[in-house]
């Protein structure tokens, strides 16, 4: 039996999630956005209305402003928008007994077998397109195949609120003839190799020898050419709470990023999110890894261990370690992403930025602590000055997740990260849209 998947892939789903509660935002220029009231920090997702206009995700709040003077701008309610992803969920659930959610926005769903119950493929994704217009207000597009890889493509060719069907006896007629550049995974720089070899199409692609393409451009080279004859077999599968494994975020930028003035602020607001995801699910890990992929498709992966925590603060300081300390200067990056895990190991272990406060002090010298330590003035020993500040971490966060769960996700903001929403930036990188 031939496989059928679907992605299930929702229209600028945040701005759409806040019209659902302010019908005043349909059919004008709007955006959720980082902390519009000091006109700082970037856009989020940007509605259609507004992208006529040119604004685009990750774009700094001054440039979106000078596009489009009249864009209404909505500060971000994350709470709100994973109620609403749920909901999305809960309702593709009925179709299918097979839905492994893909980001906060997006789900496969494997629908083979299910003819009996939903009809024809088309016909499935029609009623589900409607449910979720008429019972959520929210928009989707839908691609259809038989595998994941290319349904994704496939929810991409219309938008929004399109349903595009690409099977394997299509891809001759829909996929070849368009530019290569729209092949998933393909970034500007090796689209720009691709070029000058004469490789126009995604159908020059499918055709080009592989032992060529090994050469000039690896292992990358060849995962490209099976994404262009759409071949994968990887299955649709449940996510399961109790065996999570990790909490990772990453993210696409739109334009190769070339200096840590550029990454610094994506990084810092993905591990906001990682930490929080962590708080929510009651998870403490001890394990914080980064992930960076270069424009040549050379990914790294980089790791440290810390004592168990959830803090932002620690993951953040760990994960802006390994960024600086393993960053190759001057070499493009694509996606940048950091995860928490070792959520099942023994508590105890001390992490590096420990040891060398330890390390300096001693672990029982007695060392003059001030308020800012989070103690009173008075003598503690290092040690003790280590677990104060660790449980000082700990108490904001609480505190933060307490006024955003009441308030909204911008009732209170750090400092820190308030300071790195203005970097300095070469023509504006930022995410790949995925809240399309």
């Amino acid at each position: 039996m031939k496989r059928v998947i679907f992605l299930v892939d929702m229209n600028a789903f945040f701005i759409s999630c806040e019209t659902t509660r302010r019908p005043e935002l349909a059919g004008v220029p709007a955006a959720v956005a980082g902390d519009p009231a000091h006109r700082s920090g970037i856009i989020l997702a940007a509605n259609y209305e507004a992208r006529k206009f040119g604004v685009r995700t990750t774009m700094v709040l001054h440039e979106a402003r000078r596009l489009c003077p009249n864009l209404v701008l909505v500060p971000p309610d994350h709470a709100f928008y994973e109620e609403k992803s749920k909901e999305v969920m809960d309702l593709l659930s009925r179709f299918s007994p097979l839905v492994e959610p893909n980001s906060i926005d997006e789900a496969w769903l494997d629908m083979t077998g299910c003819g009996h119950l939903s009809g024809t493929p088309l016909q499935a994704a029609e009623s589900i397109m409607a449910g979720i217009r008429g019972e959520l207000g929210l928009w989707c597009s839908i691609g259809i195949s038989e595998n994941k890889y290319l349904a994704k493509m496939a929810s991409d060719m219309k938008k929004p609120m399109g349903i595009t069907e690409l099977w394997l006896s299509d891809l001759a007629d829909k996929m070849w003839p368009k530019p290569v550049g729209d092949l998933l995974g393909a970034g500007k720089k090796t689209v720009a190799k691709l070029n000058l070899l004469g490789i126009r199409t995604i159908g020059d692609l499918a055709r080009m020898d592989p032992a060529l393409l090994f050469k000039r451009f690896g292992r990358g080279g060849i995962d490209l050419q099976q994404h262009a004859w759409g071949n994968d077999d990887s299955p649709v599968q449940l996510p399961d709470a109790d065996e999570m494994k990790s909490i990772g975020k990453s993210t696409t930028l739109n334009s190769d990023a070339e200096s840590l003035e550029e990454i610094r602020p994506v990084l810092m607001q993905l591990t906001e999110e990682v930490a929080a995801s962590a708080r929510q699910h009651g998870k403490k890990g001890h394990v914080v890894q980064i992930s960076i992929k270069y424009a040549d498709f050379v990914s790294v992966t980089r790791q440290t261990t810390l004592s168990a925590t959830n803090a932002t603060d620690e993951i953040l300081r760990a994960g802006l370690s390994l960024l600086e300390k393993h960053w190759e200067s001057g070499r493009p990056v694509r996606l940048i992403g950091i995860s928490l895990s070792g959520f099942d190991e023994e508590a105890g272990q001390v992490s590096l930025f420990d040891l060398q406060e330890l390390k300096e002090f001693g672990a029982g010298k007695t060392i003059r602590s001030l308020a800012g330590d989070g103690v009173k003035s008075g003598d503690v020993t290092a040690g003790q000055r280590v677990i104060l500040r660790r449980q000082r971490a700990e108490a904001l966060d609480s505190a933060l997740d307490a006024l955003r769960e009441r308030y909204g996700d911008q009732s209170v903001q750090r400092a820190s990260l308030i300071g790195v929403e203005k970097p300095k930036r070469h023509g504006g990188p930022g995410h790949k849209e995925t809240d399309s």
